[in-house]
């Protein structure tokens, strides 16, 4: 019977990391096509800006009101080319939006053909959908597009779009480049390439994950017995957690190592320094406490709170606090801060505080858990079974956390008391005797 179990256990392993190793890959990929997209699509938008900034302001004026294929235009045109041949687009020119639903070409950046002199005539129609020409025409906004069919000269693309300004600030035509998909699958097959080990070790990652959570577990039925599902509750929720991080730090190495790898070090540099804006560091605490359930429980509610933008002070004396069972002490601690995180999170983010204080003398154990938020309506009723301040939710039992958290401070003849401080912040204190 055992090594039949063993059997049926290595064979769930061998699928589950078969089949989360294939997920895995498929969203890397998934992920890198858009990040590369997007990172081609942000690069020539800049490139758009800088060639609308430098274009020559009076000889394009002196074209707009003209427009006839001149000298101007000429000057232009040869102007454009040279930025296209630089980037190693399709087309850079522009265009003119005087209407909410179409656009029209005025001047594209290409070598003159002289077997066909009247080539990419003046006024042609454009093929931006209506949807872009509506924001550049009505905000006056640059704009990105999706992938675009060009039937008449047989094109995929995408296109990017700027405003072209004067002097006294008023857009007076928009510059745009064709990015042609052929550049853009090239570019993504290169990283994917690249990135194929990167793609491996996220699949180690995965079996790391999967052989640490079966670890786990066996040391979960050793400590608590018939108990486990409170820390596979935790533990699944740290695991999301990490693996969620895990994605992030993925992606933003892909769109880094595309950057460098077309030598585009200014971008990399500028990408950088965003994430160090809006990424915010991920704290850790103290995982090697003398009480490993205690420091995998906090640890788990750490993350839960900076994923929910919460800004959470732990801090913890070091003891075993081996005259509590391990079960009873998640138990206890897990439902109050749970309360905590839900009456938290009804305030605005910058107002979201916990503080969790873990310590332990001679006589007792103190656990302290502050939270910001409304005052209690009625801490007499609190304990009670079935009672709860919380909106009824079909299918959800509620009222039951707090009932079996006195129940269980009871067995120890402790004690718990809530208060608040302030009418802002409310403060549960457990007091067990150590002894």
């Amino acid at each position: 019977m055992k090594r039949f179990k063993l059997k049926l256990i290595i064979v769930l392993s061998i699928v589950l990391v078969t089949f989360f190793i294939g997920i895995s890959i498929y969203t890397s990929y998934t992920k890198i096509e858009d990040t590369v997209e997007e990172a081609i699509a942000n690069q020539n938008l800049e490139a758009a800006k800088s060639i609308a900034k430098a274009i020559d302001l009076e000889t394009y004026e002196r074209f707009l009101k003209e427009r006839n294929r001149d000298e101007d235009y000429w000057t232009i045109r040869h102007y454009l080319n040279d930025a296209r041949e630089k980037l190693g687009v399709l087309y850079v020119y522009t265009m003119e939006i005087d209407n909410p639903t179409t656009s029209k070409v005025l001047i594209v950046g290409h070598p003159e053909n002289k077997d066909n002199p009247n080539d990419f005539l003046i006024g042609e129609a454009c093929t931006v959908p209506e949807a872009q020409v509506k924001l550049a025409y009505e905000e006056g906004k640059q704009f990105v597009t999706e992938i675009l069919e060009d039937t008449k000269y047989a094109h995929h693309y995408i296109t990017v779009g700027t405003p072209i300004m004067n002097e006294k600030g008023e857009i007076i035509s928009y510059l745009s480049i064709d990015i042609s998909t052929d550049t853009l699958d090239g570019i993504k097959e290169t990283v994917i390439n690249s990135n194929i080990v990167l793609l491996v070790l996220s699949g180690l990652f995965v079996i790391i994950v999967i052989i640490s959570f079966f670890l786990l577990q066996k040391w979960y039925q050793k400590e608590v017995g018939t108990t486990e599902s409170t820390y596979q509750k935790e533990i699944k929720t740290l695991i999301a957690s990490v693996s969620s991080l895990r994605h992030d730090y993925i992606n933003h190495i892909q769109v880094l190592h595309g950057f460098l790898h077309l030598g585009e070090v200014d971008q990399a540099t500028k990408y950088v320094d965003s994430l160090s804006k809006d990424i915010q560091a991920i704290e850790s605490i103290k995982l090697n406490l003398d009480h490993p359930g205690l420091a995998i429980l906090l640890q788990t509610k750490k993350v839960t709170c900076q994923n929910k933008q919460i800004d959470i002070q732990i801090t913890v004396d070091d003891n075993p606090y081996d005259n509590i069972k391990t079960i009873d002490l998640i138990n206890i601690l897990s439902n109050i801060i749970d309360n905590a995180i839900e009456a938290t999170m009804e305030l605005p983010e910058e107002q979201r505080k916990i503080t969790v204080s873990c310590k332990a003398d001679e006589l007792y154990y103190t656990f302290s858990i502050t939270n910001a938020g409304r005052k209690l309506p009625d801490i007499n009723r609190i304990f009670k079974q079935g009672y709860s301040t919380k909106k009824v939710e079909k299918g959800r039992v509620r009222g039951q956390g707090l009932f079996i958290v006195k129940e269980t401070i009871n067995k120890y003849n402790g004690t718990i008391t809530f208060d608040t401080i302030n009418e802002k912040e409310t403060i549960a204190i457990v007091k067990i005797p150590n002894k």
